[in-house]
């Protein structure tokens, strides 16, 4: 697995051994990203803080830093992809513009700093991606007009809570790119 484009491009990124966390292709991760930055929502990274939920690896994160985003904030409660994360946060000299937080992304808390962009690949089939939307709402951490990324299973259903709207959906081989962002009130 490496970084696909930007100042790290070719970077190569440690994926912790079994099952536990399934890290996005490389492919997927492009064809994200272009849609993202060049495709239909045409989306400025510079200077951006991007959220990376269930956060893994932090390929998504680091993608996204990499690509010209000023700080990424990681949130992965899993202490084997914790670990795997900070070294791959150090390997790239990126502690300076990141934050880790090891813990649970449907128990967020108050936004320590709100995100332009929020990357979310939680476990296929686990019922993570409503609490976790919850969460943001609830703790503050989408700037207005915040542009939301869930990566799921192809066949998975998406119960979307109130608040959202669904933007775009997109599939990549076994994967499923979902576009969200903050609902306008009524």
């Amino acid at each position: 697995m490496r970084i696909v484009a930007g100042r790290h491009r070719g970077a190569r990124l440690e994926a912790p051994p079994g099952e536990s966390t399934r890290p996005t292709s490389d492919r997927a991760r492009q064809a994200l990203f272009d849609t993202l930055t060049g495709g239909r929502f045409d989306i400025d990274l510079n200077g951006a803080v991007v959220l990376d939920l269930f956060a893994g690896t932090g390929a998504l994160g680091l993608e996204a830093l990499s690509r010209g985003a000023a700080r990424a904030i990681f949130v992965e409660k899993d202490r084997a992809a914790h670990a795997v994360l900070s070294r791959n946060i150090a390997h790239l000299k990126a502690g300076d513009c990141t934050l880790v937080l090891a813990q649970d992304a449907t128990k967020l808390g108050r936004a320590r700093e709100p995100a332009a962009l929020v990357l979310m690949d939680p476990p296929y089939r686990q019922g993570l991606v409503g609490p976790a939307l919850q969460a943001l709402l609830a703790g503050g951490w989408l700037v207005p007009d915040a542009l939301i990324v869930i990566e799921q299973a192809k066949d998975e259903a998406l119960d979307l809570p109130t608040g959202f709207a669904l933007l775009d959906d997109r599939r990549y081989g076994a994967a499923r790119f979902l576009f969200l962002r903050q609902a306008a009130p009524e």
